[in-house]
């Protein structure tokens, strides 16, 4: 019997990258998955059908407060042990050259989207469940090529972190953070397809490689698991010493 036996955990952004090494975790740990996705269901669907167990798909863009409404209408009457806010979108915002549109893609997806999915799933959390937001070490560091204001909404996730630990408190629901580093997704393929680039990058990694979707999976299922029952209001680094 697995760890997560019994339990059930809703995964946004679940269909690719980190948040399906997330969705797999869990459900090699017996949990039950409602993977979350936005645009591409034929994703979701072979996601689904790649890990098995008990999946159920929720669709939703993460930017629209009634799209999620929506979702969670149509998730009524389900119990949920675990909240792992994955999805996200990473956008170059230079400034002086950033658009409106851009700018308010970031913060309604990042920022606007996690607080708007918790305010939301929280009836549905049991009173000791869990929530795991996916941040990242750009919040906590400067990054170069016009990324201030992704940096800013994951620094955002992080005061969020801290803050509903303290909140959630009475109902006992732990409330953590993983920041991943440079992780090696389809999402970051493009930026580290440049030789140049992947070299410049590690070198600055004290371990000197790219970490995997599976390593910050790893990471998140402990923080379900009651290995981490007394940790709350953390956000734990996945960066290979990037960030200290």
């Amino acid at each position: 019997m697995g760890l997560l036996e019994g339990t059930t955990a809703l995964v946004t952004g679940g269909s690719r990258g980190i948040g399906r090494a997330i969705c797999r975790k869990l459900a090699e740990q017996g949990a039950a998955i409602v993977l979350h996705y936005n645009s591409n269901r034929a994703a979701a669907e072979e996601t689904a059908a790649s890990i098995g167990g008990e999946m159920r798909l929720a669709q939703a863009d993460m930017s629209s407060i009634s799209e999620i409404e929506r979702m969670f209408g149509e998730l009524a009457g389900l119990r949920l042990d675990f909240l792992i806010n994955n999805a996200g979108v990473w956008k170059n915002t230079p400034m002086g050259a950033s658009p409106a549109s851009v700018v308010n893609e970031l913060i309604d997806t990042n920022l606007r989207g996690p607080f708007w999915v918790t305010q939301c799933a929280l009836p549905l959390l049991k009173d000791g469940g869990r929530i795991v937001n996916v941040s990242s070490v750009a919040g906590r560091i400067g990054v170069a090529g016009g990324r201030s204001l992704y940096g800013a909404t994951k620094a955002a996730i992080d005061s969020l972190t801290r803050n509903w630990a303290l909140e959630l408190a009475p109902r006992r629901i732990l409330v953590n953070a993983v920041a991943p580093g440079y992780i090696a997704t389809d999402m970051t393929d493009a930026f580290f397809s440049d030789p140049d680039m992947l070299d410049r990058t590690l070198k600055r990694q004290p371990l000197g490689a790219l970490g995997t979707p599976e390593e910050v999976a790893d990471v998140v299922a402990f923080l379900c698991s009651d290995g981490a029952k007394f940790i709350t209001g953390q956000s734990i680094n996945i960066s290979g010493g990037l960030v200290i």
